[in-house]
């Protein structure tokens, strides 16, 4: 057996409810494969599942099977679906990011010091012509 996705979990929790740890061809490497941090992220979307979802990340010390278990047992199935938050991409950061040839810690930290005017002065000095998708969306 190869790894199983980790979203196969939350599925398998949330809607299916079959078991993806026991009665596999090789039970150690499901084991393996579940990740507490992403099944608990995807449950922490839902008014339902969120404190089920806590209760395991104040125990992430027990094995990942005893996580899932609980999980599994103690969610009613249900289709939830939810769309997972990503960090915007500021375009002011990517300016910063460009310019000094920052990543993106580093460029947050300048941005916090830059004046309006320092800002709008690395603007310019990157305009490479043309139009500008930003401003005309």
């Amino acid at each position: 057996m190869s790894k199983v996705n980790p979203f196969d979990f939350t599925n398998s929790i949330n809607q299916t409810k079959k078991d993806l740890m026991r009665g596999t061809a090789n039970d150690k490497i499901a084991e393996k494969s579940y990740s507490p941090f992403l099944t608990n992220r995807a449950l922490s979307y839902h008014n339902d599942t969120v404190f089920y979802a806590n209760e395991m990340n104040t125990r992430h010390h027990l094995d990942n099977l005893l996580q899932y278990d609980f999980l599994l047992n103690i969610i009613r199935p249900k289709k939830r679906f939810a769309k997972w938050s990503k960090k915007d991409n500021d375009g002011d950061v990517l300016i910063v990011k460009e310019y000094f040839g920052y990543n993106d810690t580093k460029a947050r930290q300048a941005l916090a010091i830059l004046t309006p005017e320092q800002l709008t002065q690395i603007k310019i000095t990157l305009q490479k012509g043309g139009r500008d998708d930003r401003k005309h969306g």
